[in-house]
């Protein structure tokens, strides 16, 4: 029987990374709550059992294989040393090896605020540090927050992205790039970047050196691949208007790969070259020495696993961290194809209660809306502690996972079509899908409910504001008021850009207005379970306090449910129990 414990102690593999020489895989190995986790070893030919090296993560391998890294408790140590070869005074984030040194990221000292005073930065800069291997004496490298390095193959010069702040906003919407030599310090800005860059990667081409990273061009509408060659220092944007590139790889030899969402799918291109590869279901990490790549796969009924395998051939599973769920029937997965309502050509997914068909229905029906809202329901194995499929299947409901407009594997234009008009056509596109369901004898129209995180939570409270057809719903840390979220979220201008306004424009009614479930609350008559971290900055609770107001004053039934310590991910195990078992409660007792 698949219970709740089953699933928030299963293990979930991350941060593969491949030796250079291309033998052996090293992986991180975590709980789906915040355990303590562990670095697993595994070659990539499958002739070894894996097998647990220490408690660890963010494995990273030295340039001639022979030196296994990683962290534990903030500090850095080397396979097979008891003690720490790095300890600084507060917790290192990410590292490099090179040959003669490692680079690291670290905070400062933490200062004394009171009182808080922003423009001396709530946060601490993150700066970038050098520990020499043969003499063990650390400096400091730069006096700008770092937020991601590569170093070129050759072992010179580090590709550095940096914010002027630590803040997210605005340090994320103004990083920058440069050059810096470890050796002597020389430093070279490449410029500005685009929104968010993430993901250094160094390259060679007929002219010269380049490093490629993603970000995203416009504050909505997804990452894209961006260039710049070393010479001109010009950023150019490489990526298609129909892709959706989500990981780079840098490689020892030529242009780096390219992991990018496909529809339901995830593919494997060359930057340059188009695809290379095509794998069924969702990857989401990426490592490669050129000639053998390793990613972490979950198909429709496998969870995640380290997979490896020639760069363009079949690749092969080298792990197996949730060996426990081997066991289970599931609920079968099916793939949609379906037009909106404007023949816009649209996907998603259904799941069926175990050992039940179609020929079975209606069922009642649990829809899932995706977070983000650039994320997507990939083919995947659809278990987790938020509302998922299978949890939800087993208990007797299908499930439908749509993917509508605003969300990532079908191209800028897609992703981007939400910008000021959340809740307009991705609604409709939700609808649709609804409508094909209960059409096709598989939804029972009198025994609807729907459930999501996040943006999900969002689509969730502004569905019961606009129809009543839903008999329950689940807001999870969602957004019922956009002005509120651009005023105090992490990010405030992505925010308003989804929402359509900030509120300072200084004519109204704001466009964020009409966009916000709160508006409508006085339509609702859903019964609505509320849930929410207490310490989420992300979405703050603010906005799960807001719509418990609201739904109060109209006398409507819901439940306002709030984690303790939690923030946008609840972690705590005993938590995550209690939102498995209240969420399969409360659409059990209503549909």
């Amino acid at each position: 029987m698949l219970t709740a414990e089953l699933i928030v102690d299963s293990h979930v593999p991350a941060e593969p990374a491949l030796s250079p020489d291309g033998r052996r895989i090293a992986y991180q190995v975590t709980t789906v709550t915040a355990g303590i986790p562990e670095i697993w070893l595994a070659a990539v030919d499958g002739g070894e059992k894996p097998r647990k090296l220490a408690e660890g993560s963010s494995p990273k391998w030295s340039p001639d294989s022979a030196t296994l890294y990683f962290l534990r408790d903030g500090r850095l140590y080397a396979e097979g040393v008891p003690e720490p070869l790095i300890t600084w005074g507060s917790a290192i984030t990410a590292f490099l090896p090179m040959r003669e040194r490692i680079v690291f990221i670290a905070e400062d000292e933490a200062p004394v605020l009171d009182p808080w005073v922003w423009s001396e930065s709530l946060r601490r800069p993150a700066r970038l540090r050098s520990h020499e291997l043969r003499t063990g004496e650390v400096g400091t490298l730069t006096d700008d927050h770092v937020v991601d390095i590569a170093r070129r193959p050759d072992d010179g010069a580090l590709a550095i992205l940096t914010w002027p702040t630590p803040e997210l906003d605005p340090g994320g919407l103004e990083p920058r790039l440069s050059l810096l030599d470890p050796e002597t310090g020389a430093r070279r800005d490449l410029g500005q970047t685009a929104v968010e860059a993430t993901n250094p990667v160094w390259w060679r081409d007929h002219d010269g050196w380049h490093v490629t990273y993603l970000a995203t061009p416009e504050m909505v509408g997804g990452w894209a691949v961006f260039d710049v060659p070393v010479e001109t220092g010009e950023h150019r944007n490489l990526t298609p208007e129909s892709a959706c590139p989500i990981r780079l790889a840098q490689v020892d030899s030529g242009a780096p790969l390219v992991l990018v969402a496909d529809g339901l799918d995830t593919a494997l291109h060359r930057l340059g070259s188009g695809e290379v590869s095509f794998w069924r279901g969702q990857a989401d990490a990426l490592t490669s020495n050129g000639e053998i790549v390793a990613t972490v796969l979950s198909t429709a009924y496998r969870p995640k696993d380290v997979h490896c395998g020639p760069v363009g051939g079949p690749l092969t599973r080298v792990s197996d961290t949730a060996p426990e769920f081997a066991a289970f029937s599931w609920g079968t997965q099916e793939r949609l194809s379906y037009k909106a309502s404007d023949g816009l050509l649209l996907d998603g997914l259904l799941v069926l209660p175990p050992g039940k068909s179609r020929g079975d229905g209606p069922f009642s029906l649990v829809v899932l809306p995706h977070g983000g809202p650039y994320d997507r329901n990939a083919d995947r194995f659809m278990l987790n502690w938020y509302p998922s499929a299978q949890w939800l299947a087993a208990a007797g409901h299908a499930v439908f996972l749509p993917n509508p407009r605003g969300g990532q594997g079908h191209g800028h234009e897609f992703a981007a079509s939400v910008a000021g008009r959340v809740g307009m056509e991705e609604w409709s596109d939700l609808q649709t899908g609804i409508d094909l369901l209960v059409d096709e004898g598989v939804a029972d129209p009198e025994r609807l409910g729907i459930a999501g995180w996040s943006h999900g939570g969002f689509v969730a409270a502004w569905a019961v504001g606009q129809t009543h057809r839903f008999k329950a719903a689940l807001m999870g840390a969602g957004i019922c008021d956009w002005g509120m979220l651009a005023a105090t979220g992490e990010l405030g201008p992505l925010e308003a850009a989804l929402g359509g306004s900030f509120g300072w424009e200084g004519k109204g009614p704001h466009r964020h207005d009409q966009l916000s479930p709160i508006s409508y609350a006085s339509k609702i008559e859903t019964p609505v379970l509320i849930v929410h971290g207490a310490d989420d900055t992300n979405v703050p609770l603010s906005q799960a306090e807001f719509f418990h107001r609201a739904l109060r004053h109209f006398g409507v039934e819901h439940d306002l449910v709030v984690y303790p310590g939690e923030g946008h991910r609840i972690g705590g195990r005993e938590h995550q129990l209690d939102l498995l078992r209240r969420t399969r409660e409360w659409f059990s007792r209503l549909l």
